[in-house]
């Protein structure tokens, strides 16, 4: 294909479930190819399946692209929609000889089969109808079928694989429209891609013996093939196919578990396709890097370890706004609360002290529990231990302090310093304490970024209210 050919992908799931995680980086892997070479990142919904496509399905799908941030060019094209198209083709490919109606009936077609493997032939349907002649075709339903070259050998070059070669002989004469004139997924894959102008097809690699299949619809159409590249599946980290009992494994299971979509961006890119020794990078640098020379032959293992890694560098380098941006959309789609005004403040001044801690946004919001929460806060377990009743009058003894201090983190610094030398108690008798009364908890962000955050009323407030706690 000429290299002067604007390069088209795309991304083709069937709605009959949760988007899968490897439909995501497949996707993922189309949308960097396209968008790195200024091209087009396409949309298709391989509806034909009436039976198990569902609209809640579509919806999911849409949703998860949405998430992850692939944008696609144009509206999302449904398969079913274009089923006159398809048989139009497949009438085409008869008017040329290409292919042939079969007026076999699945009994014989079974007949044919249970002999073949009787006998240890290849039980490839060999449809009587193939030479006949039309003059013979009596007046019965039929299919459409390819006529499949019996010798020589299917070549396909494929920029992840290599060269592929299989015989002739092992590949069927295909049905391409069925005797109900509904087209089979087949034919409407190739009539598809080529209608939309498809120059790369990445997908995966369990559909790299269809390719061949599909390539005779090309050649007798005289179309030309695109460049196929079929990547390898993502496995477990047992080596098994990656399934429920790895965890998760429906794209909208991952932004409700917290994780950003920088994040699992770049965790994908990397499931299956490096750059040298390149672990954590920007949409920015993998635009610029992806290509197709990159992607591994072997199948990729998924990790949960790497990927909370990477999602707390990416979160501790991302952009304020955008975290909170984030943080709504999992809160919504966790079906939380959502933020008021005054919870969505707090939490914005004090995402510099949360962000560089979080592997995930509930660990990000556990940790401003600070922020979002309200008097009087209730200590767990731990924090409650804290504040015992020696603990409570150190508190007692500090209000007044911290009334007067400069309300800055070296003036809050100082007071209690001086505060701790002045009483002759270590900096650890009070904090632990202190973090209790701000926070109800005893892990969380340092008490003089909590203070600066919630200022110098309510921080007296909280610590009036623990040290007047009773004690158990």
């Amino acid at each position: 294909m000429p290299d002067a050919t604007p390069v088209v992908t795309r991304i083709a799931p069937s709605p009959t479930g949760f988007m899968h995680i490897g439909t995501a980086r497949t996707a993922l892997f189309n949308w960097l190819y396209a968008r790195g070479r200024g091209g087009k990142f396409l949309l298709r919904i391989e509806d034909t399946d009436r039976e198990r496509s569902t609209p809640e399905a579509t919806e999911a799908i849409l949703k998860g692209m949405r998430w992850l941030g692939l944008d696609w060019d144009g509206d999302a094209v449904s398969q079913f929609e274009r089923a006159a198209r398809h048989a139009e083709v497949a009438h085409a490919l008869l008017a040329r000889g290409a292919a042939y109606k079969c007026f076999s009936t699945p009994e014989e077609i079974t007949a044919f089969r249970e002999a073949a493997r009787a006998e240890g032939r290849n039980t490839n349907f060999q449809s009587p109808w193939r030479d006949a002649d039309p003059a013979s075709h009596p007046d019965l339903p039929y299919v459409i079928r390819i006529r499949a070259p019996r010798e020589g050998e299917t070549v396909i070059d494929d920029a992840v694989q290599g060269s592929v070669r299989w015989k002739n002989a092992d590949l069927d004469d295909m049905i391409l429209l069925r005797s109900d004139g509904t087209p089979t997924y087949m034919l409407a894959v190739v009539v598809d891609d080529v209608d939309m102008g498809v120059t790369h097809v990445i997908r995966g690699d369990d559909h790299l013996a269809n390719a061949a299949r599909q390539s005779l619809i090309y050649k007798a159409m005289d179309w030309p093939l695109p460049v196929y590249a079929h990547i390898p599946l993502i496995l477990g980290p047992d080596g098994k196919k990656l399934s429920k009992r790895h965890g998760a494994t429906g794209v909208d299971e991952y932004q409700k578990m917290g994780y950003p979509a920088a994040a699992m961006r770049n965790y994908l890119a990397r499931l299956g396709w490096s750059h040298g020794d390149a672990e954590f990078f920007s949409d920015a640098q993998a635009l610029e890097w992806f290509d197709l020379d990159g992607i591994n032959k072997s199948a990729a293992r998924f990790d949960f370890k790497k990927l909370e890694n990477l999602c707390g560098q990416h979160i501790a380098a991302a952009e304020d706004a955008d975290l909170m941006g984030e943080i709504v959309a999992y809160l919504s789609a966790t079906d939380a609360a959502p933020l008021t005004d005054t919870q969505a403040d707090l939490l914005s001044s004090a995402m510099y002290c949360l962000k560089e801690r979080a592997k995930t946004f509930g660990e990000l919001l556990e940790n401003a529990h600070f922020a979002l929460g309200q008097r009087p806060f209730e200590p767990d377990e731990k924090a409650a231990k804290a504040l015992d009743p020696v603990s409570r009058g150190i508190l007692t003894e500090l209000t007044p302090h911290l009334r007067s201090a400069s309300w800055t983190r070296e003036g809050l610094e100082m007071a209690i310093s001086n505060f701790a030398e002045g009483e002759n108690i270590k900096l650890g008798k009070i904090a632990p304490p202190l973090r209790a009364a701000l926070a109800g908890r005893s892990v969380t962000p340092s008490i003089f970024d909590m203070m600066l955050v919630i200022g110098r009323e309510e921080t007296i407030d909280r610590v009036r209210d623990a040290a007047g706690r009773n004690g158990d």
